[in-house]
Parts: C-alpha cells; sequence; structure tokens
C-alpha cells in the first residue's frame, strides 16, 4: 500500500473545517431561518427562497469563520495525532522506535 500524502499548511486542516461548517450550518442555521421567517413577510416561493439564500449566506459565513477560529486555536480535525506526529511520521508509524517505561529506565540508572 502506498503512504497518504498528508500536508499541514497553518495547522489548520481545512477539508475538516469545511465539512463541520456544512454540518453546522445545517444543524444551527435551519432552525434560525425558519424562525426569522415567521416575523418576515413572505408572500411568494421566490421572496421565500431569496430570504433563505440571504439569511442562510450570512449565517454560513459566520459558521465558517468560528469553525476556522476554533479548529486555528485547538487543532482540530487534525484526527487526534499529537504534534511529534505530523513533525515526525515515521516515529509515529513505528512504535519500536520510541523507548519504552522500562528501557528509559534502565538508561536512566546506566547514567546515575
Amino acid at each position: 500500500m502506498q503512504p497518504v500524502e498528508r500536508s499541514n499548511p497553518d495547522g489548520v486542516d481545512y477539508g475538516w473545517v469545511m465539512q463541520t461548517t456544512f454540518v453546522t450550518t445545517i444543524l444551527v442555521g435551519s432552525p434560525i431561518v425558519a424562525l426569522l421567517s415567521l416575523n418576515a413577510t413572505l408572500p411568494t416561493w421566490g421572496d421565500k427562497a431569496e430570504f433563505a439564500i440571504r439569511v442562510g449566506a450570512v449565517i454560513w459565513f459566520l459558521t465558517a469563520i468560528a469553525v476556522y477560529v476554533y479548529a486555528k486555536r485547538t487543532d482540530a480535525g487534525d484526527g487526534g495525532t499529537k504534534p511529534d506526529d505530523d513533525i515526525n511520521p515515521e516515529k509515529a508509524s513505528n512504535p519500536d522506535s520510541t523507548p519504552t517505561t522500562s528501557e528509559s529506565e534502565s538508561d536512566a540508572k546506566a547514567d546515575a
């Protein structure tokens, strides 16, 4: 199996940001649009669609900014990898390269 190429520009997983923005906007944005439409006069389907698009676009934009800031601050969407895994993928994929506690303890005793 060929290795999968990974990139980590600016530490943000943009795929995760886009997917999370999409899901969050639908789950949170739809009820907001529905509630705001109760007070608006929307006589035709065209007016209803225009209202949903205009309000939905603002909600989408605000959600995308919020999700991006969250991902930037918390390293969200990285698949749960440790920071060392991004720097040294060989070390992450080869558990034998990290010393066990007994090895590190024996090294410490040998140095003392």
